[in-house]
């Protein structure tokens, strides 16, 4: 890799480190506060469901601010938003606010992240091939995804620790890293690779329309990438719930209240994650094609997230959700390769933004309803069906799988060769080819 596309990766680990560090303070105690502050566990869930609400209404007109006015602006307006959001729940808390007012601030929390969700990975890749990169980007963002997993885990064993003297201290902490990661970026990032739109607010409609239907067009209009985009709708339905239902969950089957548990538990997810996305380089030398990996980390996620509910005892559960979390891991980056070798470079952020928002149509429902569900049967319950609803993630990959797009084979191999997982090089064991399906 050219020294100075080296130098713009290590910039993005920076921010995106800093910024999962913010973000992931308040993972393990989430829940906690919102059922200290006075809210069911109907409402929990239903509260965090209309931060994916958030997420679906803002995905595409942040996406469109990313590919007009530019990359590091969408990301400065993140961090704003997040940090005046999270003081906001903070605030409702010390006031006793009800669930309607933890709604709507949810909202904009997730408008927060929609305005970093496309921009970073677009600022990226463009950025990258722009200084003369033009190899794979699986093992960029795996890396990616460790230094965010290194950083979940500092911010999660630090939060709940902190959460243990007072669930408020990790929220405020949030919005501090947040503001001090605003002035980072103001002076150290820069736009490369992207020549931003010069609109006026006159203009900007006609602008931002324009490029709204060219993204959806490159986006949804892609099969292939309509049926990802899918999969992983029905993957987040559940994981979103899952993320935040295991820390009551896990405190339940201890019969403790002990809130740093919570924390150490986020942080085992952290390493899990991590593991996973160490894998990704291991796995890209047996297999030839990226939907490979996605089939086989769909059935191992789909097992792992039934065997939390079935398990019974703290120990097993949390067994079966590291496994759960490896596998996330491991398909996280290849996913988003697979995404970023479709999307051309003018509409980049606004298709990965659409992305993000059809997951959150995904998560907006499965949320709402695993949360009534669990509320009224129970959490294992909920995690048993809620795990075996994402097995219908499988099919939709593998009809994407038949489609044989060039994005859906690493680097170096030809589509004529085999996809099943066995050391590139060496025939496939009771590989029969097809003229439509070549792994």
């Amino acid at each position: 890799m050219p020294a100075a596309a080296a130098a713009l990766v290590r910039r993005y680990y920076t921010y995106a480190g800093i910024y999962t560090l913010a973000a992931s303070i308040i993972w393990g105690i989430n829940t906690l506060f919102l059922l200290d502050a006075g809210l069911s566990i109907a409402e929990v869930f239903i509260a965090n469901a209309a931060f994916s609400v958030g997420t679906v209404l803002f995905e595409i007109p942040t996406g469109v601010v990313a590919d007009t006015i530019g990359r590091r602006a969408s990301f400065l307006l993140s961090l704003a938003v997040l940090a005046a959001s999270t003081l906001a729940y903070v605030g409702l808390a010390q006031m006793g606010s009800g669930f309607v007012a933890f709604a709507i601030v949810s909202v904009f929390i997730g408008l927060g992240y929609t305005f970093y969700s496309g921009a970073m990975e677009a600022w990226l890749v463009d950025g990258v091939r722009a200084l003369g990169y033009d190899g794979d980007m699986d093992r960029v963002f795996s890396t990616g995804q460790i230094v965010g997993g290194v950083a979940m885990l500092i911010g999660t064993i630090g939060g709940g620790f902190l959460g243990q003297i007072d669930l408020a201290i990790p929220f405020l902490l949030r919005s501090a890293l947040l503001v001090a990661l605003l002035v980072l970026a103001f002076f150290g990032m820069h736009d490369v690779g992207f020549q931003p739109r010069a609109v006026t607010l006159r203009t900007l409609p006609a602008e931002a329309n324009a490029v709204a239907k060219a993204g959806i067009r490159h986006g949804w209009g892609s099969r292939p990438l309509r049926l990802i985009m899918i999969a992983g709708a029905v993957q987040s339905g559940f994981f979103f719930w899952a993320w935040y239902a295991w820390q009551p969950y896990f405190l339940e089957l201890l019969d403790r209240d002990a809130v740093w548990v919570a924390g150490v538990v986020a942080a085992l997810l952290s390493v899990a994650m991590i593991i996973g996305n160490s894998l990704v380089q291991f796995f890209t030398r047996f297999c030839g094609r990226r939907t490979t990996i996605l089939l086989w980390t769909a059935f191992v996620f789909s097992a792992g997230s039934v065997g939390v509910g079935w398990a019974g005892n703290f120990p097993i559960a949390l067994g079966f959700l590291l496994v759960a979390s490896v596998a996330m891991g491991v398909q996280m980056p290849v996913r988003q390769a697979f995404v970023h070798g479709i999307v051309p470079s003018a509409e980049r952020a606004t298709v990965v933004s659409f992305d993000s928002m059809i997951s959150g149509v995904g998560a907006v429902g499965g949320q709402a309803g695993l949360g009534v569900y669990a509320e009224r049967s129970s959490y294992s319950a909920a995690y048993v069906v809620g795990g075996a609803v994402t097995l219908i993630a499988a099919p939709i990959v593998w009809a994407a799988r038949r489609l044989s797009d060039p994005a859906d084979y690493f680097e170096g191999t030809a589509s004529h060769e085999p996809g099943a997982c066995v050391p590139k090089g060496l025939p496939a064991i009771a590989h029969v080819e097809t003229s439509t399906d070549p792994g």
